[in-house]
């Protein structure tokens, strides 16, 4: 195990095999903090954002607190109840999204979809902004490393995410309670003691007047205060994470989330009016809820208390957001509309590239906004209001199409929640729109636009692929050229192969070092195969003359199948073979860039002499994700090799995949027989290692070749919407010994510019 894989086992933990999911699934207490610590922690600054703003007008408007509270609290009910019945109605999660877009349409979905994945990035922006606020507000000291401390946040909850849910859940229990309890207790002492009086809190300063008390104002401290309401859909997306039965449990944590955070705002807001001296402002040195505990408790042990777990929720808040955003990217994956990365769970049986992913957006805006609140704040709840708006309305078509007991109620709540905060989102759109509201109002759209160009790319290659697949797979003979650079055990090796396989035609190509007589060297180890030496002629580089030259071979042969056999010494590690084996990387490189197939045939560096001679046992496996035109290809190859055996291999990491692929391949008559391997710790490269190395092959006696279907498409930025597998595959494998590497490319024409324009894309055929 390499140094990075022991620092892995030790921050991440060990792998959890796929039969431990059922045993991740959260009980009620345990999912309350995992997905409300977000709506629970609003309640310590959504008070303190409608202040900032009645500030403008004067001291004499914190007055509207309580009114515009109590408003936003029923909001906060309605949009719970809503909820409620859609966690019932859809089980299976995906939230706003798959409401939307099943009963409203493929455009609201997205917007519901793209909004809710702003919104939980902003979360953990913002929640991690304030609680660096939080701690800055009881140790003024720390306020220059304010980006620093937010940063070194975001990597905590990022790794506490990847050791999995039910981990993260256990480590964020604690704090959550502690916070509710500690939020109720400071209540409760408040409004005992203004029974007989309220407390006075010490001065921070004094509120002036900026502008009069207007409609417009008071429009833009409610939907400051709105964002209290955050947080609240994330029951929705996340109901699998739930134990049995998921709905029910999921129903009763939303309620008990709801009942809490409208207690508590109800609470914060009343003691904020009525203890004197509690005010907000730009710059001010204490939070209104330090100045609420430093009032109630004074400057003792319960008022650190509550800083701290002020603080801790603050920042644990964004773990709302981490349980969300990767599993609704995980759905968008799923429906094509985001990488399909996403779909995978990591070691730990959590979406790992999706926590990665927010953590990176997260930092970027943090970085951007330098970690300041007040900034970031006015990005926010437009795209939570926008997701509240869709899902409600969606709701209603779902009731009216299904018409099942009680529909007319139901329908009536859904859509008196989607009237609601459509009317907030409108308040929202606008009051916040010069202040930063814009920046979410255009991001959206954007964001959409970007999904469903992928969607159309997936599309499109899929239709590719499935062209003409029904062509038998036939072999066709096999023009064969050796690649090698000097004479050792790898060129043997190389030679060896190529006289098994028997190819119709075999010549050799070599790109030696300056000052080497390697046609001498060659005349002396092998007769009868013709060879060529590229040393370069004049600015182009031998790598680049030999690419053209077997690309125009294969024009000229088309009705073969030109492969280059490279000839390499075995590496003890992939950063040694990036090292020295620079060259031979770029022309496996660029030959599957131009359709070619490339063979690499490894040798441990041994003393010569070396000798030529056939292998005992040639076992072929090709390694199938799906049967489709670049499969049917690889097969058509793997027949042309004269085996002593021939199959197919597909690794089981999805069983709805696998079994399509089952049934594709009964259906087509493929004559080649199909293995179907399970991995139990959903490794591609790990489970294709094992295997291989139980046919212990030592690469004279018994030779394994692997063939691996690619596709190459023609831009680029098609890059990153693809596994990337094919590489990891041949990283691995060029690793072991024995084994030889065969990439069968399937150039295809999608989102093709240019007849020229050609970039390796190192994924098997999906």
């Amino acid at each position: 195990m390499t140094d990075l894989s022991t620092v892995k086992r030790v921050v991440i933990g060990r792998p959890r095999a796929s039969r431990e999911l059922k045993h991740q699934l959260l009980p009620k207490w345990m999912a309350l903090p995992v997905f409300s610590s977000d709506p629970l922690s609003s309640v310590a600054y959504a008070t303190e954002e409608m202040m900032l703003v009645l500030a403008l007008a004067g001291a004499a408007a914190f007055t509207n607190v309580m009114p515009l509270a109590f408003a936003v609290a029923a909001l906060l009910g309605i949009v719970v109840i809503s909820y409620r019945q859609t966690v019932r109605a859809y089980p299976q999660g995906g939230g706003a999204y798959r409401v939307s877009r099943e009963n409203l349409g493929e455009l609201p979905g997205l917007t519901a979809a793209s909004a809710l994945l702003i919104d939980y990035s902003l979360t953990v922006s913002v929640s991690i902004a304030a609680g660096v606020a939080a701690i800055i507000s009881a140790a003024p000291v720390l306020g220059p490393y304010r980006l620093q401390l937010a940063l070194l946040f975001v990597a905590f909850v990022t790794v506490a995410n990847l050791r999995g849910a039910r981990e993260a859940g256990t480590f964020f229990a604690l704090p959550t309670y502690a916070f509710v309890v500690t939020m109720f207790a400071m209540i409760i002492t408040g409004l005992v003691r203004c029974a007989g009086g309220c407390p006075a809190a010490p001065v921070t300063g004094v509120v002036e007047a900026e502008a009069g008390l207007t409609v417009f104002l008071v429009l833009r401290a409610f939907a400051s205060g709105s964002t209290a309401l955050t947080g609240v859909e994330a029951i929705s997306d996340g109901v699998q994470a739930f134990r049995y039965p998921q709905s029910r449990n999921a129903a009763t944590t939303l309620a008990a989330m709801g009942a809490i955070a409208i207690t508590m705002f109800l609470g914060i807001s009343f003691l904020a009016t009525h203890i004197e001296n509690v005010v907000a402002f730009d710059g001010m040195p204490r939070t209104v809820n330090a100045q609420i505990a430093m009032a109630v408790f004074g400057p003792g042990v319960w008022f650190i208390m509550v800083q701290v777990v002020t603080a801790g929720i603050l920042v644990l808040a964004a773990n709302t957001a981490y349980a969300d955003f990767p599993r609704l990217s995980s759905i968008l994956a799923g429906d094509k509309y985001l990488p399909r990365q996403l779909v995978a769970r990591g070691d730990r049986l959590a979406f790992s590239n999706g926590i990665v992913m927010l953590a990176v957006i997260a930092s970027l805006l943090l970085i951007a906004f330098e970690a300041q609140l007040t900034r970031l704040i006015q990005l926010y709840v437009v795209g939570v209001f926008t997701s509240f708006t869709l899902s409600q309305l969606g709701m209603v078509r779902h009731w009216l199409h299904v018409r099942e007991s009680g529909w007319q109620r139901s329908a009536l709540v859904n859509g008196a929640g989607g009237i609601t905060t459509g009317v907030v989102l409108v308040v929202v759109a606008v009051t916040k729109f010069t202040n930063g509201a814009w920046i979410v109002l255009t991001a959206v759209p954007l964001v959409v636009l970007l999904m469903k160009r992928i969607r159309r790319h997936y599309d499109e290659v899929h239709l590719e692929l499935l062209e003409d697949v029904t062509e038998a797979v036939t072999p066709r003979p096999i023009d064969m050229a050796i690649v090698f650079d000097r004479i050792d055990e790898s060129i043997a090796r190389a030679l060896s192969y190529a006289r098994s396989v028997n190819p119709a035609r075999l010549t050799a190509y070599a790109l030696p070092p300056a000052g080497v007589d390697i046609e001498a060297e060659w005349r002396e180890f092998v007769h009868g195969i013709p060879l060529e030496v590229l040393r370069g002629a004049g600015d182009r580089r031998a790598d680049v003359m030999l690419i053209n030259t077997l690309a125009r071979r294969s024009v000229e042969h088309s009705d073969h199948f030109t492969t280059a056999v490279v000839a390499e010494t075995l590496s003890a590690s992939m950063l040694e073979v990036a090292r020295q084996h620079r060259l031979a990387l770029r022309i496996k490189a660029g030959l599957v860039g131009r359709g070619l197939i490339v063979t690499n045939v490894t040798a441990p560096e041994l003393p010569g002499p070396y000798v030529v001679q056939d292998p005992v046992e040639h076992h072929v496996v090709v390694l199938v994700s799906g049967v489709n035109r670049s499969t049917v290809r690889a097969l058509s190859y793997a027949q042309g090799l004269h085996a002593t055996t021939l199959r197919a291999l597909s690794v089981n990491l999805q069983s709805e995949r696998s079994s399509e692929i089952l049934e594709a391949w009964g259906d087509w008559g493929i004559g080649v027989p199909l293995e179907l391997l399970d991995s139990p710790f959903r490794s591609l490269t790990d489970t294709i290692r094992e295997y291989v190395r139980d046919f212990e092959p030592d690469g004279r006696r018994t030779v394994l070749t692997c063939v691996l279907p690619e596709f190459v498409l023609p831009k680029w930025i098609h890059r990153p919407l693809h596994n990337q597998t094919a590489l990891q595959i041949k990283a691995t494998l060029l690793l072991e010994r024995g084994v030889v590497v065969t990439s069968v490319p399937m150039p295809l024409r999608t989102g093709r510019s240019g007849p020229e324009e050609t970039v390796v894309q190192t994924t098997p055929s999906e």
